[in-house]
């Protein structure tokens, strides 16, 4: 759940729980729904359902909340942790159709629930806000699913629903919330989304989904979040998104196959946050309006067709993330506004043309960086002298380039969990501080001598022109 997800959210239970009861007594058919619903769970393993018992009020019982009249009005139930052994098994029951009072469903993480969708939401006349997220829910979307009308948050995110998205979702006029992502759904966006008005955040991400986006963003003035990434759409973008500009915080549109320059109408977004457009076939050179965007945190343009120039971005409170890898850039140099930038933790300039010496390279501000990628440069030198500043560096990859230096004197911190440093000239032994890593790679380089006790495979040293020695590789002679 993104952070504008769980503002919403936490906004939504709070005003569905103002004044709760815990009645001495609750209806009868709330209590009967209820413990059908518990019925049809065959596992509770954390005993997330164990307060739900026949003696006791159900307005009482975990995740139920109740109003003045004891009837259920929101019902939760929600597992925190990852662990896969604490999830609710079973199934759904159409029993809680008795519960004629409720008006928010909220079931995420019960990852063992199975069925399809439940047919009972229909027959809830004041439902207003459902979150079924991260179940095994599974068949196509109710065709009519437009007919709850009252809902102001809809959310099936990470199931396995199949098909299209039904037409009548345009019905759903109320609606400000949609998220539809991480299922199996194909098709094409249904041109009646652009009737939902109210819309603050459209997520429908990590599907199958196809064709060009429609040109339906006009009247979604209250947009906020766009989330479109991880499915099949191609075409260019729409010339209607340039609608979104005064609202939209977040445009994620990556891993599709999308094409044709990146639109100048991009800079009027002054409250962009998040751009990223990674993984499509974006073409030509970056529009120098984009430095206009001086609120944006978080650019990803990375595995693109890209050509320079690149704008020198003038963000008034700092960009946090950056990844421009793997386009046709050749910036030669890491440029002179990324250098001085301060809150930037996230560098990502992978096959970049960047000629340089990493020894020349001094960051304005040091010890804030958490990962840098400069893969595939022609970048020569050391990063003896970034190690020793930047302490709090999870992530160095810097493999294909030319770096020379002896590994054995490279300071390790503990905060680092991943080094690549393969296909580079690296030489000297392997120091022991290596095992402290979570991953590693220094295979073709020029290391030599007898490894340390390690974890990693033998791939992590392979091509070192056999004078690396010891386990996982061969033994040391004599």
């Amino acid at each position: 759940m993104n952070s504008f997800h769980l503002l919403i959210f936490s906004v939504v239970i709070l005003f569905r729980c103002l004044n709760p009861t815990r009645a001495a007594n609750c209806n009868p058919d709330d209590e009967a729904g209820l413990l059908a619903f518990k019925s049809g769970i065959t596992k509770d393993p954390s005993g997330i359902l164990s307060s739900w018992k026949n003696d006791t009020s159900c307005c009482s019982w975990d995740g139920v909340n109740c109003r003045n009249n004891d009837r259920v009005v929101t019902l939760t139930v929600n597992i925190e942790s990852v662990d896969a052994g604490i999830f609710l098994a079973g199934t759904i029951s159409p029993s809680l159709a008795k519960l004629q009072h409720l008006e928010g469903l909220v079931f995420i993480n019960l990852k063992n629930i199975t069925g399809p969708f439940p047919r009972f939401l229909f027959r809830l006349p004041r439902l207003e806000y459902v979150y079924l997220e991260n179940s095994r829910l599974s068949g196509p979307l109710p065709v009519n699913i437009g007919s709850l009308s009252h809902l102001d948050m809809l959310t099936v995110k990470g199931n396995q629903f199949t098909g299209p998205i039904p037409k009548s979702i345009s019905n759903l006029t109320r609606l400000n919330y949609l998220n539809l992502g991480g299922n199996l759904l194909t098709g094409t966006i249904p041109l009646g989304i652009g009737n939902l008005k109210l819309m603050s955040n459209l997520n429908l991400d990590d599907n199958r989904l196809s064709g060009t986006i429609p040109n339906i963003f006009k009247p979604l003035t209250k947009l906020r979040v766009l989330t479109l990434s991880r499915n099949g759409f191609s075409g260019t973008l729409p010339p209607s998104i340039a609608s979104l500009a005064p609202v939209l915080a977040f445009l994620e549109l990556s891993q599709n196959n999308l094409s044709g320059s990146i639109p100048s109408y991009l800079s009027r977004f002054k409250s962009l946050d998040t751009l990223d457009l990674s993984k499509n076939r974006f073409s030509g050179a970056v529009p120098k309006s984009l430095s206009k965007l001086t609120k944006i945190a978080n650019i990803n343009l990375s595995h693109n067709l890209l050509t320079d120039p690149f704008p020198v971005m003038n963000v008034k409170d700092d960009i946090l993330t950056l990844d421009l890898s793997y386009n046709k850039f050749q910036m030669k140099k890491i440029p002179d506004w990324i250098t001085s930038t301060s809150l930037l933790y996230s560098l990502k300039l992978a096959n970049c043309g960047i000629k340089m010496r990493l020894d020349d390279w001094k960051p304005t501000r040091t010890d804030h960086y958490v990962s840098i990628d400069l893969s595939e440069n022609d970048i020569r030198g050391s990063p003896a002298t970034l190690f020793k500043e930047e302490h709090q560096l999870r992530e160095f990859r810097a493999s294909g380039n030319k770096l020379r230096f002896d590994m054995e004197k490279l300071s390790i911190s503990k905060s680092l969990e991943t080094l690549d440093l393969s296909r580079n000239l690296v030489f000297g032994k392997v120091p022991v501080t290596v095992d402290g890593l979570k991953r590693l790679n220094l295979s073709q380089n020029h290391l030599c001598g007898k490894l340390p006790v390690t974890k990693f495979p033998a791939s992590a040293f392979a091509g070192n022109k056999d004078c690396l020695c010891g386990y996982p590789l061969a033994p040391c002679k004599g």
